[in-house]
Formats: structure tokens, C-alpha cells, sequence
């Protein structure tokens, strides 16, 4: 906010204190990242700077790690860049693996919180809906709650039915995570919805289904697609519930950065953590966008 120009002296000296604050907090909370990133480059096997690094030397900074992520688990990763060794990458690379799991994965339990979020954020909007404010409470309660107990409580429950190791259970758990989110931001959306559309629609003959796909769908749509966003991320990044269902070879990005930590310190984990910045980084605009976009269809805001 630009600071009025009949500010007196006081509320200059604040307005200035208070510009300095929020930028210390931004800088406190992206530290970790400002010394991620460089590290990733590091030449060597350390996770500090190198005096090459200080003095902007080139030879001590390298893409070793990034290219470690293609050949680590690689049956000839010395062999010739062709089409066969781009097929062993694909097969047997760990980090590869790792990544394909994690997209997979994340994929199906985002459109099932979606679609199962969206549903729950429809009805709950609703006026006549009974108990709305418990029945919120307990659908959003696998964001409160602490993680480890959910995944305590899923490896009880997936061991009695027979969905421990398996993808089913893995997209399903991730689903139950991932659907408040979509629940939150479905909900917004609906918050300025003009249901009188609805009803004009309800009038000119259109039956429910179809007044939900040409009125009501297009018009939370943006609020959808964060949701899904949100619920992606989610999965993305979830390694808990990972180590307690699944099984030693479903490997995850995450859970594969967590085997790295313990069983070898390696800068790939940086390499790796770096990429994921900038695709947090990347859905987070995306996610910004929308919710413009979504203001702008519902009048909120005049540009």
C-alpha cells in the first residue's frame, strides 16, 4: 500500500519500519532457499560453500548432481547418450523411478479429492445442508490433525483391509489429505456465487446436471483447479504416510530424499530440492492467476 501524501512525520517513520519488518520476514522465511539453490551447483561433495564457490570461480560450480539424478541406480551409465541409454534412465534410474511415482501418485488421488472435495464443498454450501459446521470439521480434520497420527491410523486400518503396499491404498491416503484443501478453496468460490443464476436456469427447463455443467461448474472452476493444485502439492511433498504404508520398492520423491538423507549424505538431495522450489514456485503462480481470474468472474475485483 503506497503511503498517502498528506502523511504526517510519524506515519512516514512507521510506514518505513513497517516496509523493513516485511522484508526481513521475506528474507527469513527464504533463506533456506537463497542457500539451497547455489549449493546445488557445488562442484564437490559438501554442502557448505567452497572458496571457488566465494570467488565466483566457474570450475567450482557444476551440473553433477542434476546429472546424477539421470544416472543413480543405472544399469551402464557410462554407456553412449543414445536411445538406449535414455531407456535405462527410464527403467532403472532411482531418482527417475522415484519421480514417475510421485507424478503417478499424485495424479489419481488429486482427481479423486477433487472430485470427492468439489462434491462436499457443493453440498456444504447449501442452506438446508444439517450440521454443516461438524460435518466441516470432520472432513477438514486430516489438516488439523497431526500427520503422524493419521498415518498411524491409516497403517491400522490398511493392514486389516489389505491396502498396505499397495498404489491403491497410497492414492487413496493421499486423496484423504489432499481433499480439505480442495473442500477450503471450493467453498470460497461458492461464497460469491449468485445462485440466482441457478434458479433462472431451473426456470428455463434446464435439469440439474445440465445446470451444473454450463452454470455452476465454468463459474467455480478456478476455485476447483486451485483446489486440485493444492491437493497435488499435497501429495507431492507427502512422505509420512508414505513410510508407513508403503512398500520398500514404491518409492516416492520424497520418501527417496528421505533414504538419501539417512543412508548416504549426497548433494543430489539438493539438485532435487531445487527443482521442486521452482515447481512450488510455478503451481503457486498458477494458483495466483486463478484466483484473480476468479475474482474477476465474480465481480470482486474491477480489473
Amino acid at each position: 500500500m503506497a503511503l498517502p501524501k498528506h502523511a504526517d512525520r510519524l506515519e512516514r517513520i512507521w510506514h518505513y519500519i513497517y516496509l523493513a519488518i516485511c522484508v526481513l520476514i521475506f528474507l527469513f522465511l527464504i533463506a533456506p532457499i537463497l542457500i539451497v539453490i547455489p549449493l546445488s551447483f557445488n562442484a564437490e561433495p559438501y554442502f557448505t560453500f567452497t572458496e571457488k564457490m566465494l570467488s565466483f570461480d566457474p570450475t567450482g560450480y557444476s551440473l553433477r548432481w542434476y546429472d546424477l539424478l539421470l544416472t543413480f541406480g543405472m544399469a551402464d551409465a557410462t554407456a553412449p547418450r543414445d536411445g538406449s541409454w535414455w531407456s535405462d534412465v527410464w527403467a532403472n534410474s532411482a531418482w527417475i523411478g522415484a519421480a514417475r511415482n510421485s507424478f503417478i501418485i499424485g495424479f489419481f488421488s488429486t482427481i479423486l479429492a477433487t472430485c470427492l472435495g468439489t462434491l462436499a464443498a457443493l453440498g456444504l454450501s447449501r442452506p438446508e445442508m444439517p450440521f454443516r459446521r461438524a460435518i466441516m470439521a470432520i472432513l477438514i480434520s486430516p489438516m488439523i490433525v497431526p500427520i503422524i497420527i493419521t498415518a498411524t491410523g491409516l497403517f491400522f486400518f490398511y493392514s486389516a483391509t489389505g491396502l498396505a503396499n499397495s498404489y491403491v491404498g497410497i492414492v487413496m491416503a493421499h486423496a484423504t489429505l489432499g481433499i480439505p484443501f480442495v473442500i477450503i478453496t471450493v467453498t470460497a468460490t461458492l461464497v460469491g456465487f449468485d445462485h440466482s443464476l441457478t434458479r433462472a436456469a431451473a426456470s428455463l427447463g434446464a435439469n440439474p446436471t445440465t445446470t451444473f455443467f454450463k452454470i455452476t461448474m465454468p463459474l467455480i472452476l478456478p476455485g476447483v483447479i486451485s483446489g486440485a493444485l493444492f491437493a497435488f502439492v499435497t501429495s507431492f511433498d507427502e512422505v509420512v504416510v508414505v513410510l508407513f504404508i508403503a512398500a520398500h520398492d514404491q518409492q516416492t520423491i520424497p520418501r527417496q530424499m528421505w533414504n538419501g538423507i539417512r543412508e548416504q549424505i549426497s548433494p543430489a538431495i539438493l539438485s532435487v530440492a531445487t527443482i521442486l522450489v521452482f515447481v512450488s514456485i510455478a503451481l503457486l503462480a498458477t494458483v495466483e492467476v486463478l484466483r484473480r481470474r476468479s475474482e474477476r468472474l465474480r465481480g470482486i475485483s474491477p480489473n
